[in-house]
């Protein structure tokens, strides 16, 4: 199916549950493209998406280039400490800094402010990335000490689960954090966004506030 058919259903959907939202503001869609062809990601752009999420650095780094300059590049996906050299300062946002030797790393090799999120493993899995819910304060403490980091907003991803209720619990708890953060007005952490949501629970997280939704198999499909 054309990616313009696809994104046609996913705006409807997310125009219906905005209704239940409570902020009642559309999220911005980021169409995930790491299994997909530089075509298929050129046909996103052309059915008018602007963000794009990759999460391996070679994956990043070849859209970036295709695509036209006028995209904005999210790295979504765990990024290894060795390789933040590589891809760091062709990030606009960086959706996955869950340590802070990684902090350490991109402060060092970063040549200007890289706006983060800070991934939270709010459902507590173990076999998922991310900071604790109950330490992210402790962790934005710390984070005060690296001039190249402002943290942006948290991101999380829910387990697969077709429980909806606990989903929408998880991605409260995250914006009840988020707004947490927002209160202390933290220059270096201004923590104004949101980033959950992917093809199988997007329409929750838009009811929950998000305003950054990741889609990629319900949007691109699965290409390669």
């Amino acid at each position: 199916m054309k990616v313009t058919e696809n994104l046609e259903k996913i705006q409807t959907e997310i125009n219906h549950h905005l209704e239940k939202s409570v902020i009642k503001t559309a999220p911005n869609v980021i169409a995930v493209t790491k299994y997909v062809t530089i075509d298929r990601a050129k046909e996103a752009y052309d059915a008018g998406l602007r963000h794009f999420g990759e999460n391996r650095v070679e994956g990043f780094l070849e859209k970036k280039q295709a695509l036209p300059k006028d995209v904005t590049m999210h790295f979504i996906g765990s990024l290894q400490s060795r390789k933040v050299k590589d891809v760091i300062n062709d990030i606009d946002y960086l959706h996955a800094l869950d340590r802070l030797n990684l902090a350490k790393e991109i402060n060092k090799r970063a040549t200007h402010t890289i706006s983060c999120f800070i991934q939270v493993n709010v459902s507590g899995e173990e076999t998922k990335h991310g900071i604790a819910l109950s330490e992210v304060n402790d962790f934005i403490e710390q984070i005060k000490a690296f001039d190249n980091i402002k943290i942006v907003g948290l991101m999380t991803m829910a387990p697969y689960t077709d429980d909806k209720d606990y989903i929408h619990q998880l991605f409260k708890q995250l914006r009840l954090k988020r707004d947490e953060i927002k209160n202390l007005k933290l220059n270096y952490a201004p923590c104004e966004y949101l980033s959950m949501g992917m093809s199988n629970d997007y329409t929750i997280a838009v009811e929950e506030g998000a305003t950054f939704i990741r889609i990629g198999t319900k949007l691109v499909g699965e290409e390669e």
